[in-house]
């Protein structure tokens, strides 16, 4: 069950006209109230001669407390929330309908139980089987403006409520870290665009891939800065100099004057805010070369897996003794699978990582603390980029990580599903089946690699150790690619091994 809270109006009249009327394409039928301030009986609009209804004496009552108020009323006095049923949901009774519109007033403080004569005037229309429309003035009947503070968040709660009595479809709460969805707007000028979906969309993977491949905030910009993002800088005006935010925007998506439209960080999703990134970014500082051999992408594919299997341990251990500990583990399962999305430049892996979003979010206001899971699977992040492009023809290390990923969203799926977060888990469990997808497609196509090397340390191009190519690896952008660790020789690789007995 959904509640929508519009936009406040300043006519009752004619919101009562629309809810009575034959609606869009004639989809309102019936049209009726099934509960008021007052019994419905009483309130409903009585038929004229000519068949029409009569709404003057409903909206003239509606109106009483708010024109008593004066100037001392609010400017758009009228409060409209619709509410939904999901549609597999069994058709629920007048009277149950009423139920749920009276807890709503009551929850979100408009008309709490036992003031039908002291607070603000409401009615619950039903003119369709699977929803109905709640109409209130914002104008107490003793004089007062009433206080609905957080109605969004209490209309939610009444929906939960609602759902668990009446034994519905269950919905996500409302917890304040979902990513901002496209417009109507938005949707319908990429549609006439010819774009394949919004800005915003396209934006939000863009930053995310970014921010999971880069270890600084220049790094972060530049990235942007090489995939044609157009990036605006917000500086402090208190202390000049200090970046306090940025702002993206695609160079063909402009207003009518031409100027670009721009979304802040925390528009595209909570955690692509600036202070968020700096948090991610915190542990480690150090950027992965850009040129690696072939052998060395395939070790840090190979690390990348191992990554994601530690995880994956860490996360089963912790989901039954300390959940809240798994947390940065699941977060940073989010930036393994966008660079593993970059580097593979597959739309399957980046369909999980969009699924996978809602399962990696934190709680609001809370940021978890830095595992050893999460920072390795940072850091298999930033290597991931460092090793692009991958080949077209997948190797054994890029399908292994591939299945390692997938067992790590489901380790996340059982997790969210220990801690009753069911939306969370069905998003886990969707990223998961895209990463099947893809493991198929991979498998497929890596067909013949099977039968030329059984495994990727075999090959003779793969003559290091993953322990020396991710240390290497990590060494900051500046330093000298052949530079010899104290102790150890590095002049080279070494020759490949025989094969079969050395004796």
């Amino acid at each position: 069950m959904i509640g929508k809270i519009s936009a406040r109006g300043a006519r009752v009249a004619g919101l009562i006209y629309y809810l009575y009327g034959l609606g869009r394409n004639e989809a309102h039928t019936d049209p009726h109230l099934v509960a008021g301030w007052r019994h419905p009986a009483e309130l409903e609009p009585s038929p004229r001669d000519d068949g029409r209804r009569d709404f003057r004496n409903l909206t003239g009552l509606l109106q009483q407390p708010h024109a008593a108020l004066g100037w001392h009323g609010f400017e758009r006095p009228v409060w409209h929330c619709s509410v939904r049923a999901a549609p597999g949901d069994r058709m629920l009774s007048d009277h149950e309908w009423a139920r749920v519109a009276r807890d709503i007033m009551h929850r979100i403080g408009l008309a709490p139980h036992g003031q039908d004569d002291d607070a603000v005037r409401w009615i619950a229309v039903r003119h369709a089987p699977d929803h109905i429309h709640i109409v209130a003035m914002l104008a107490r009947q003793d004089g007062t403006r009433p206080s609905f503070w957080n109605d969004r968040y209490r209309v939610g709660e009444a929906c939960r409520a609602a759902e668990e009595r009446l034994g519905l479809r269950r919905t996500a709460p409302r917890d304040r870290t979902g990513a901002p969805r496209p417009t109507r707007a938005e949707s319908e000028k990429a549609r006439r665009h010819g774009r394949s979906e919004p800005p915003r969309i396209t934006l939000r993977r863009a930053v995310s891939t970014a921010a999971a491949t880069a270890a600084s905030e220049h790094e972060f910009f530049g990235r942007l800065d090489a995939a044609g993002i157009s990036v605006r800088r917000r500086y402090s005006t208190r202390n000049p100099g200090e970046l306090t935010g940025y702002a993206v925007a695609l160079p063909a998506d402009t207003t009518r004057t031409g100027a670009p439209v721009w979304y802040s960080g925390g528009k595209l999703a909570p955690d692509l805010t600036l202070p968020k990134l700096r948090y991610r970014w915190a542990p480690s500082g150090n950027a992965a070369r850009d040129q690696f051999t072939a052998a060395e992408r395939n070790a840090i594919w190979e690390h990348a897996a191992q990554a994601a299997s530690r995880a994956t341990a860490e996360i089963r251990h912790l989901a039954g003794t300390d959940p809240g500990a798994a947390a940065d583990a699941a977060w940073a399962a989010a930036d393994t699978l966008h660079a593993a999305a970059s580097a593979l430049r597959s739309w399957e892996v980046h369909r999980a990582a969009g699924s996978y979003a809602r399962a990696a979010r934190i709680p609001y206001g809370r940021i978890p603390r830095h595992t050893t899971a999460g920072t390795s699977l940072r850091r298999a992040a930033r290597l991931l980029a460092a090793a692009t492009p991958a080949l077209s023809d997948p190797t054994l290390t890029q399908i292994a990580l591939i299945f390692r990923l997938a067992a790590l969203i489901e380790a996340v799926a059982d997790l969210r599903a220990a801690q009753r977060h069911a939306a969370q888990a069905a998003a886990a469990r969707a990223a998961a089946a895209h990463l099947r997808s893809a493991r198929c497609a991979y498998g497929v196509r890596a067909a013949p690699q099977h039968m030329r090397s059984r495994g990727s340390r075999a090959h003779p191009d793969f003559p290091f150790s993953i322990r020396d190519v991710v240390a290497q690896a990590s060494k900051t952008a500046g330093a000298a690619p052949n530079r010899a660790t104290p102790g150890r020789a590095s002049h080279g690789p070494a020759p490949p091994r025989p094969r079969g007995p050395t004796g």
